[in-house]
């Protein structure tokens, strides 16, 4: 069962700001960044559950390749992104989201 995905507009802003970022580290890296995070949105679609959770209702996944964590919570049939960041950002961020 694949469940649907909305991105809040704070986590937008946390994607293009990486995004930027990387692509003035290198050409072509923010690309690669937006595929592995599309990835890891996929995978949370598939099974939500699968990742641990770390705040109340609040679950994290990894991106593969790149050190940022995926905040996100799942309300029915539907999943809610609410942060994007560094896996080392100090957790009042995702705290002031939820």
């Amino acid at each position: 069962m694949s469940y649907s995905l909305s991105i809040r507009s704070e986590a937008e802003a946390d994607i293009a700001k990486q995004f930027s970022y990387y692509e003035e580290v290198r050409l072509g890296l923010g690309h690669d960044f937006i595929l592995c995070l599309e990835e890891g949105f996929s995978k949370i679609q598939r099974n939500p559950h699968n990742y641990r959770v770390i705040y109340r209702d609040l679950r994290c996944a990894a991106i593969r390749r790149f050190p940022f964590r995926i905040f996100y919570l799942v309300q029915e049939k539907s999943i809610v992104v609410i942060a994007v960041l560094h896996a080392q950002k100090n957790p009042q961020t995702w705290l002031n989201r939820t």
